[in-house]
């Protein structure tokens, strides 16, 4: 048989097509020909597949080979296709019988010995591959424990290019070495190690119950960080859907072994303040990476030192902060990647940072103090459902021996909470109080009356914008869930209008 075809998946963001491998032994000089549209690391794959055949002991066929990967108008990328083109290459020469492969695909890089190295992005190529009807797949070792969280596809683990030819050929599974991954399902973290912070401990609780996006000003070491990396130990556990969709995120950018593949622990992404516009949103030469918010879906995106963050990166974050989700546009094609995340913001209160209590300490003039604080935009500010100061904790609260509440305690409230907004959405395309329309905010999902009124009177005053309006009724209704209220009534819009605009430090 000079002619054979072999199946594998290639991944255009979290879509997966379904990829036919065509190989072609035909009489003439030899040569090596790829065909459909490969980037250079495919382009690559002929050394080694070559020597990964001879290492094998596989002779590697001296003839004109011709590879085709279809469909030819699609951009392939990777080394993982490294694998099913050697096999492609063992079948045509006559040394595997092609047998019944139109169910099963094949991927993985190929060593220079033989060995089959892991790739990016293995869960959501087989998720795609699932969805298309396939119901085998052949699969690095290392990548086999991801691969097994596809129930409805039976995976085989393969370390060498050895084993996969005696798989082929006898039928026999090859011994699965599970590697061992971290599984997330328990931070070590608690709330109870915060000291003090009655208002922003409160705010925590808000923004996890709602969704709503949070910002802290305060001087430096008075525990804005702290706050923030606890609030992934309020939100309830991932669903399982939730759960492969943000293991698929990490899969492609090669962060799932830190995170582990079946954690229901909500991802915490904390990227540095020096970070770039495409690291954050995502993006990239050749192959387009997801950037820290779409690592962050699900979960929550903290920026540290936010007024020191390089120009345009924040404000690039406005359309995610809308839409949930970022859409990449290159020359190859468009891209979207998930991107529904809790932004967290945290800042000094001026460039010193002492610019608190009564100020003293602050070596800094009026001006560079409001230049600094101007950093943050305004189109951007407007997105934060919170904003809340924290202050230093005083001498009393640091000689308290007795803990907060842990992060437990809240937990179940958060989850209460979030159990009360499900059922009152019960049908709609939503759950969260943060996700709720405007049309619906002007109809249904209406104030009481007091608070309403309230609203339009701070409209009128231009106080608040019409965005603004929106937030601070959608937060209300997450302060009216955690006090067990089935309406807002006029103090949890109060309490929303002075959780949001922050009159502390604004």
């Amino acid at each position: 048989m000079t002619l054979a075809r072999i199946k594998s998946i290639a991944l255009v963001g979290l879509t997966g097509h379904l990829i036919d491998i065509e190989v072609d032994i035909s009489d003439g000089l030899p040569g090596y020909t790829l065909l459909g549209l490969p980037d250079a690391a495919l382009s690559e794959s002929r050394e080694r597949v070559r020597s990964a055949l001879l290492n094998s002991g596989a002779p590697w066929p001296n003839k004109r080979v011709t590879v085709s990967l279809s469909p030819a108008w699609l951009p392939k990328s990777g080394s993982g296709f490294d694998l099913p083109i050697a096999v492609a290459l063992l079948i045509a020469q006559g040394l595997i019988a092609q047998g019944d492969m139109s169910r099963t695909v094949l991927m993985g890089e190929l060593a220079l010995d033989g060995g089959v190295k892991p790739i990016r992005g293995v869960l959501p190529a087989l998720l795609a591959a699932s969805h298309l009807g396939i119901d085998g797949a052949v699969v690095p070792d290392a990548n086999l424990a991801e691969a097994r969280a596809v129930k409805e596809i039976e995976v085989v683990g393969v370390n060498s290019l050895t084993e996969v030819i005696s798989y082929l050929e006898t039928g026999e599974i090859p011994e699965q070495i599970y590697p061992v991954t971290p599984q997330s399902t328990k931070s070590q973290l608690d709330l109870s190690d915060v000291v003090g912070q009655g208002r922003a401990r409160f705010a925590l609780e808000i923004a996890a119950i709602g969704s709503h996006h949070l910002l802290f000003i305060g001087p430096p070491g008075t525990g804005k960080t702290m706050l923030a990396e606890r609030i992934p130990t309020l939100l309830p556990p991932l669903s399982q859907a939730n759960v492969l969709a943000v293991g698929a995120i990490h899969s492609i950018a090669g962060a799932l072994d830190e995170r582990g593949v079946l954690s229901t622990l909500p991802p915490f992404i904390a990227p540095h303040h020096t970070t770039t516009s495409t690291a954050m949103i995502g993006g990239g030469a050749h192959v387009i990476r997801p950037g820290a918010c779409s690592l962050a879906n699900a979960g929550v995106l903290f920026i540290d030192e936010a007024p020191e963050c390089n120009s345009g990166v924040l404000d690039a974050l406005r359309q995610p902060l809308e839409s949930g989700s970022v859409t990449i546009s290159r020359a190859s094609g468009t891209i979207s990647f998930p991107a529904n995340f809790l932004l967290v913001l945290a800042a000094n209160p001026c460039p010193c940072g002492k610019y608190s209590g009564r100020g003293r300490s602050c070596t800094c003039s009026a001006t560079q103090i409001r230049r600094y604080l101007q950093k943050l935009s305004g189109p951007l500010l407007d997105r934060i459902d919170i904003r809340t100061y924290v202050e230093a904790p005083t001498r009393t609260e640091m000689m308290q021996s007795d803990l907060g509440e842990s992060s437990a305690v809240v937990r179940e409230r958060v989850i209460t909470a979030r159990a009360m907004a499900a059922e009152r959405f019960h049908g709609m395309s939503w759950t969260l109080n943060s996700r709720i329309p405007a049309s619906q905010l002007r109809h249904k999902y209406r104030a009481g009356k007091d608070g309403m009124i309230f609203l339009h009177n701070e409209l009128e005053k231009e106080r608040l914008s019409a965005r603004g309006f929106h937030k601070v009724l959608r937060l209300s209704w997450s302060i009216a869930d955690r006090f067990g209220r089935t309406v807002p009534n006029y103090e949890d819009v109060e309490m929303a209008y002075h959780l949001r605009e922050g009159a502390e430090f604004l």
